[in-house]
């Protein structure tokens, strides 16, 4: 088959790859459309390599090319011999997380046992740790990875499936963490005034309408973003976008009043987001560390950060327990809120590539064109 393989740190080639036939319990699956995630943009730039060795430190690139894409939607083409759902010919989305669960090991790890899949104790990741992922004609995968969708979905609208499930998880780990302050607590003076979202990409604009459409919260969320689109379809989606002339210190103390917000979400991974948090937090305050990178940010700046209390919550992926079969439920509460309608993800889709051979120049750099939002394989 071919696949999009990352040779080195900046280097992209298509290339003749096996194919792996599916175990008993696998289904193989043809990739049909992949979603383009920062992720795969920091491995892509030499910032990150998740591939490590078993004391932890990197596999070199050109010891272990990887292929990349972890945000997978396909039809079924085989199945094994002990597979009895999905069926061939479905079109599914992958969780491209192998886990106690999906391994089918005896006895689950602590992590999964307690619904943190995410983080079982034998995790490997398709498309980020080193197995091949869906940037290919084709990906194999346990058969309890993959969900089925309703006929009626694109592939474009399905490869947000993960990162909404990312954002789902994400939130209910706040939820979790009982901080002060809650977007619905029981006591009114300990409730969510303001949001601020950091970053009004494919997260930010996720975790807007999570907080409007699924969770049902109708308080001012603030968004820092320097993009006009980007802004846009912020307020299109139900939040107030910060003039970007501002600083976003001087906006967010005259539009909290000089209370700033109980609740600040970083789904920008910028650097300047920790310089500035001790002037947009409200002590104790809840910060999501949703965004990764930081680069360029020296670890002084957490002095302040520190000496307000926050409740810093730093969740990763999609995990968040099993349903019945196996499958993971944190995908299924995703995949429902985008096939209702209640999630929009078509209007965060402004580039969309046809074919492999496209992606090397994908990942080179059309990803930094000023109408960039998020881009979508459509193989």
């Amino acid at each position: 088959m071919r696949a999009a393989v990352l040779t080195d740190v900046g280097r992209m080639e298509v290339q003749s790859v096996p194919v792996r036939p599916p175990g008993p319990h696998d289904v193989r699956v043809r990739v049909t459309a992949v979603g383009l995630c920062g992720t795969d943009f920091h491995i892509f730039e030499g910032h990150s390599n998740y591939h490590t060795d078993e004391r932890g430190l990197p596999v070199p690139l050109p010891l272990a090319p990887q292929i990349l894409g972890h945000e997978i939607v396909g039809i079924v083409e085989e199945r094994g011999r002990d597979v009895r759902s999905p069926a061939v010919g479905d079109q599914v989305v992958v969780d491209q997380g192998i886990n106690c669960v999906s391994a089918r090991r005896a006895e689950r790890c602590e992590y999964c046992a307690t619904g943190d899949s995410h983080q079982c104790a034998f995790y490997a990741e398709h498309g980020i740790t080193g197995l091949p992922g869906g940037l290919a004609d084709f990906v194999t995968v346990p058969a309890a990875n993959v969900i089925r969708t309703g006929a009626g979905l694109s592939r474009a609208d399905a490869a947000l499936t993960e990162p909404l499930g990312c954002v789902v998880h994400a939130s209910d780990a706040v939820a979790r963490a009982g901080a002060r302050y809650a977007l619905a607590h029981d006591e009114p003076a300990r409730r969510v005034r303001h949001v601020l979202v950091c970053g009004g990409g494919p997260a930010g604009l996720l975790f807007i309408q999570y907080l409007r459409q699924a969770l049902g919260w109708d308080g001012p969320i603030l968004v820092s973003e320097p993009n006009a689109r980007k802004r846009a379809l912020a307020a299109r989606f139900g939040a107030e976008p910060l003039d970007p002339a501002v600083d976003v210190v001087d906006a967010v103390h005259e539009r909290t009043s000089g209370r700033r917000v109980e609740y600040l979400i970083d789904a920008s991974g910028a650097a300047d987001v920790f310089r500035k948090m001790p002037g947009l937090i409200r002590k104790q305050a809840s910060v999501l560390l949703y965004g990764h990178g930081h680069a360029g940010a020296d670890l002084s700046v957490l002095n302040n950060v520190q000496f307000l209390e926050p409740m810093l919550v730093s969740p990763v992926g999609a995990s968040g327990g099993f349903l019945d079969d196996g499958r993971p439920e944190t995908y299924r509460r995703a995949l429902d809120l985008i096939e209702s309608g209640r999630v929009q993800t078509g209007p965060i889709v402004t580039h969309q590539y046809q074919s492999l051979d496209e992606v090397p120049a994908a990942f080179a750099g059309a990803h930094r064109d000023v109408d960039y939002v998020k881009g979508v394989v459509a193989l």
